[in-house]
């Protein structure tokens, strides 16, 4: 059995594994709450960012075009004190495709764009977000937690996200209802000493909501 074999059948009812950023456009499927993009980094990317001390990692919450992201996060870098080369060029050029492929898919002329040194438990409850979709990719450390709940009690089985696989999850804006009780968090590391990377990007339609 391949690996994506694997975690397809190891997937929470509900979440759908793809293997291209293509296969995305399965979030609106009905019976779909959630998407995930199976796939593997460029070589050696991994080991590089994890030995990175945590002050270069960059951080920030802005709103933005999807075609200012490139150099949005090329500055974020520069500020972190990040250092160049080719991992660093890959890490940039992956957050501003991802920015626009997720705004294609959502029709969203702003994208809120969040990049976060996560050492916390921070969202360490089961939620579902209060947007219409989510996508969160976890560079570092720990990937997103997931697991089906009927009753909004903590999930019986919890599902972790690969590291630097990217996620969408339906929200409760979404136009249909999405597939009951897909929750997620934030997986606690409080205590570890682990510090994470996670890219997070949500539509914004309404150029008033940019302020």
């Amino acid at each position: 059995m391949s690996a994506l074999q694997t975690e397809i059948k190891n997937a929470a009812v509900g979440v759908d594994i793809v293997d291209t950023s293509d296969g995305f456009t399965i979030i609106r499927k009905p019976a779909c709450a959630a998407a995930i993009w199976h796939r593997q980094p460029m070589p050696g990317f991994q080991a590089w960012i994890d030995a990175l001390d945590p002050a270069h990692l960059p951080s920030a919450r802005v709103v933005l075009r999807p075609d200012a992201v490139p150099e949005a996060v090329r500055h974020l870098c520069d500020i972190a004190g990040m250092a160049e080369g080719e991992e660093r060029l890959w890490l940039e050029a992956d957050i501003a495709g991802l920015a626009t492929r997720f705004a294609t898919l959502m029709h969203a002329p702003y994208l809120r764009l969040r990049l976060d040194r996560v050492s916390t438990n921070a969202c360490s409850k089961f939620h579902i977000d209060a947007v219409m979709a989510r996508l969160i990719c976890t560079y570092r450390g720990a990937g997103t937690q997931y697991g089906t709940s009927i009753d909004g009690a903590p999930p019986k089985r919890v599902f972790r996200v690969a590291t630097g696989a990217p996620m969408i999850l339906r929200g409760t804006l979404w136009p249909e209802a999405p597939a009951a009780g897909l929750l997620h968090r934030s997986p606690p590391i409080a205590g570890t000493g682990e510090t994470r990377l996670v890219l997070v990007l949500d539509p914004v339609f309404d150029a008033e909501d940019t302020a």
